[in-house]
């Protein structure tokens, strides 16, 4: 084991609270494995023990990714994302791979998925936009964490204005999906999105309210004017 993720668990196990840990499995459908902290007490440790491996390359960053990954712990996949999107600036097309391998393998909760693809994927999206085409390609997948890493990779770019395009297409690979945490999360991309395109995703949500479940519509519409927000959910076919 590396001596700084050795030095992670030892710290985050000094802080771990099991009261905590329980309290946090009510946000969770599935099981958690967790130290039981709050999230900042995670980041500011990930924070700390990054300026102990900023200096390392980047490949080497990515091993000792995997190991805090393997081992289950959530605030451990907080350190993941916490130090992937802190190598933005050196990343390189080819490294959506890592990321795909990362969600195949180590993603079991929505946490963990927003958390590594907000900022990780969506930063490595924004600096290659070709790789748009990996995340259509998401959406097909078996597996639920890939396909709503899919939407929620450009929730961030989505928030600036960026990516209405590319946000309604993966909308519309996703749209029927019978998974409430897919759902969520392409409704969520299209909140985002309305936010600069307000009109755009009304009229997107409107023309495809026959087929868009009920729970990605109300997170689609959760910003928009009432009046907007009334006639998106009429049942008017």
């Amino acid at each position: 084991m590396d001596p700084v993720v050795e030095a992670i668990r030892w710290e985050f196990a000094a802080h771990a609270d099991p009261e905590i840990c329980k309290k946090s499995q009510r946000f969770f459908k599935e099981e958690v494995r967790c130290y039981g902290m709050k999230t900042a007490t995670a980041v500011a440790i990930a924070k700390k023990y990054w300026k102990e491996v900023k200096s390392r390359e980047k490949k080497e960053i990515f091993v000792l990714c995997e190991e805090l990954y393997s081992s289950g712990m959530m605030e451990e996949a907080f350190v993941v994302s916490e130090w992937a999107s802190r190598l933005a600036a050196r990343y390189e097309p080819e490294d959506i791979a890592v990321f795909r391998h990362w969600i195949e393998t180590y993603i079991t909760n929505w946490a963990t998925c927003d958390g590594l693809c907000n900022h990780a994927v969506g930063d490595l999206v924004v600096r290659f936009p070709e790789q748009i085409e990996e995340l259509k390609r998401w959406t097909q997948s078996e597996n639920r964490w890939m396909r709503r890493a899919a939407a929620v990779s450009l929730v961030v770019p989505a928030r600036r204005g960026e990516f209405l395009d590319e946000a309604l297409k993966i909308a519309d690979l996703l749209l029927t999906d019978t998974d409430d945490m897919v759902q969520k999360g392409y409704g969520w991309l299209l909140k985002e999105a309305s936010r600069k395109h307000t009109d755009e995703v009304f009229s997107y949500v409107t023309a495809k309210k026959q087929k868009i479940p009920r729970t990605a519509l109300r997170y689609a519409i959760e910003r928009m004017p009432k009046d907007l927000k009334v006639e998106a959910m009429k049942k008017d076919w």
